[in-house]
This record gives structure tokens, sequence and C-alpha cells, in this order.
């Protein structure tokens, strides 16, 4: 049998990437700041609308799992920026700042024993951590691929 500890460091670890898809710390920084708000042709977004939508929705799940002052959000207008790039270097290196802390929050929240992973979340009766955790890892990972096409497209990714 897999210990409770085992299984939450697993967790963690999809949570990362890395494993089933590739680690955005792997690639985030390789892509210079004048090309994120470039939506190649034949896409309707950019990688920043992507990244923004990957660390908003990312925000919103970990609100919805441990925040007693949980407001439910507008889909899709809160879910993506409404424009194809940020307004300053200053708010792009910020979006990514908040992101690796709120997964750095949900990681450490995944950690703590005390919280039970299949009991419901403080703002749901029938959503359970775990669920959210799937939930995370697996919105991750889909846009994930998107960011690395964008990446390709614009001829700033190799691999």
């Amino acid at each position: 049998m897999i210990s409770e500890k085992t299984t939450r460091n697993q967790l963690v670890r999809h949570l990362e990437g890395g494993l089933a898809y590739t680690s955005i710390d792997s690639f985030l920084d390789g892509i210079p700041f004048e090309k994120i708000g470039i939506r190649p042709a034949g896409l309707p977004y950019s990688f920043y609308e992507i990244f923004f939508h990957i660390a908003f929705a990312q925000k919103d799940i970990l609100e919805y799992t441990i925040s007693g002052d949980y407001e439910t959000r507008n889909w899709p207008d809160d879910y993506w920026p409404g424009v194809p790039e940020p307004g300053s270097e200053e708010e792009w290196e910020d979006l990514k700042a908040d992101y690796f802390e709120d997964r750095r929050l949900l990681k450490d929240f995944i950690l703590d024993e005390k919280n039970d992973l299949t009991k419901p979340v403080v703002n749901s009766k029938e959503h359970s951590l775990l669920r959210e955790i799937f939930l995370v890892v697996e919105h991750t990972a889909y846009h994930t691929g998107q960011l690395l096409i964008i990446q390709r497209l614009l001829a700033v990714y190799d691999n």
C-alpha cells in the first residue's frame, strides 16, 4: 500500500509538471518579452493570454479550495485578460511571480496532512481537495501544450 505522504508528494510532482507534461518552469523564461503578445497566424490568443488564463484559473481554484471569502468569477470574461499583452514588463513579471506563489501555496496545502484529500473543500459540498488538484493539473497540462506550440510558431522554442 502506498502511504498518504507518498501520494501527496506525487500529487505535488504532477502539479509542478515534468512528468506527463513539460514543466512551465522549464520554458517560461525562454520567450522574449517582445513576443509574448503576438497572436500567431490562425490562433485567437497569445502566449501572454494563455499564461494569464492558466494563472487566473489556478488562483481561482486555490481560493475556491481554501478561502472562506471566495466569490465566484464571471466566465469567460474574468479568466482571460482581454488584451494580447501585458501593459508592461513589470506586469508580466508580477503575473509570473503570482503564479508561482499560488502554486507554492497549493503545494503547501496538499502536503499538509491536516487537509483531507477526500473531504469537500471549504466552498463545496461535493468537490474534494483531490478533485481540485486534478483540475489544476489537467488544466495546466492542456494549456502548457498550447504555450509550447505558440513558442514553436514564434521560433523561440527548439526542443
